[in-house]
């Protein structure tokens, strides 16, 4: 026996694009991108696309990861400061105990695959919410990062991974540039489109999508079908961990230098792209396409209010605005989507 879900809805093809959890944020794409290419010629530039594509990148590959969690009914507000505890790892094990760059990122992928881990064995261990269990994680890991970088450096940064051994060819790998029409993209945009490529079939085609959907929609139902509840929930967590892992690896190669509040507040503006995206709060619903036009979006509107020349604080009250106009919009696509389902 397998659980349904809106999937597989026999409806016609209107329908299943109006009940999609990702259309509000397509069409909040091109309305974003409308507004900006209107009043600026370097926006809509090949450079523009360029620039805004870049922070879009990384928020994406976090974004899709933490839509997969929030799909499968939980939050991790650790995320944003494990992305910094990542790479202050790497440079640290490079720069002050002579490891390569390679050993470093593995042994910084494991310290992230053990977090991952004891956040997810927390939560369905121990059945308290996952927003408090990851916030007592968050609260460590930044006492963590402080405390270890001041005690070796006497300051809140680390450096000098420029010269560590291996770091030329990882750079290529994960913080390159890469030249289409003239002009230099991220490397890191390929790693965002090729994650969520995959986060996609997961979902969409196999049976551990399946899974995600159904201990989100609803844990006990999914369980009594035989869905392994506990495995699929802290395999989620491991796989914020890993895209924590990736996305801290790409930054610190890319400023070779890593601050100890690094990544510190993020993970509320990935949560809010995932909402931008489709995802619901309680679980059960959502896309990893529509958590990357979310991430789209931000790195459209961080970048055109540069473009624009309006001051940066701007920033806050279009995420805030954004986060609303989501969830009111994700809910009249669910209650409808209910409605075609009955």
């Amino acid at each position: 026996m397998t659980v349904a879900d809106e999937r597989l809805a026999g409806t016609g093809l209107a329908r299943r694009l109006l009940i999609r959890p990702e259309l509000g944020a397509v069409v909040g794409a091109i309305v974003v991108f409308a507004f900006f290419a209107g009043q600026s010629e370097t926006f809509r530039s090949i450079d523009g696309v360029a620039n805004w594509l870049d922070p879009a990148s990384t928020l994406g590959i976090m974004a899709v990861a933490i839509a997969l969690l929030m799909i499968g009914g939980e939050f991790d507000l650790s995320a944003g400061v494990l992305t910094g505890s990542t790479g202050l790892i790497m440079v640290i094990l490079s720069t002050r105990y002579g490891l390569s760059v390679w050993t470093a990122m593995l042994v910084a992928l494991v310290v992230a695959l053990l977090v991952g881990f004891l956040n997810g064995m927390i939560v369905v261990r121990t059945k308290l919410p996952s927003f408090i269990v990851t916030l007592g994680t968050f609260l460590m890991l930044q006492g963590v990062n402080l405390g270890v970088t001041k005690a070796l450096t006497g300051t809140v940064q680390v450096s000098g991974l420029r010269r560590a051994e291996g770091y030329d060819q990882a750079r290529a790998l994960l913080a390159g540039t890469f030249s289409l029409g003239g002009t230099d993209f991220r490397v890191a945009i390929l790693w965002w489109l090729g994650i969520t490529a995959l986060a996609t079939w997961v979902l969409m085609r196999t049976r551990p999508g399946n899974w995600i959907f159904a201990v989100g929609g609803d844990e006990r139902a999914a369980r009594a079908v035989g869905v392994p509840a506990d495995r699929t929930k802290i395999a989620l967590f491991m796989t914020t961990a890993v895209a924590a892992w990736l996305v801290g690896s790409i930054l610190a190669l890319r400023f070779t230098s890593v601050q100890a509040n690094a990544g510190l507040g993020q993970e509320f503006v990935y949560i809010i792209a995932a909402v931008i995206g489709g995802c619901l709060l309680t679980g059960g619903y959502g896309s990893a396409v529509g958590a990357s036009i979310g991430a789209l979006i931000f790195g459209m509107a961080d970048k055109g209010i540069v473009f624009l020349g309006w001051d940066a604080d701007w920033f806050k009250f279009f995420l805030g605005a954004m986060l609303l106009l989501a969830t009111l919009a994700n809910r009249l696509v669910r209650r409808y989507a209910e409605e075609v389902r009955h």
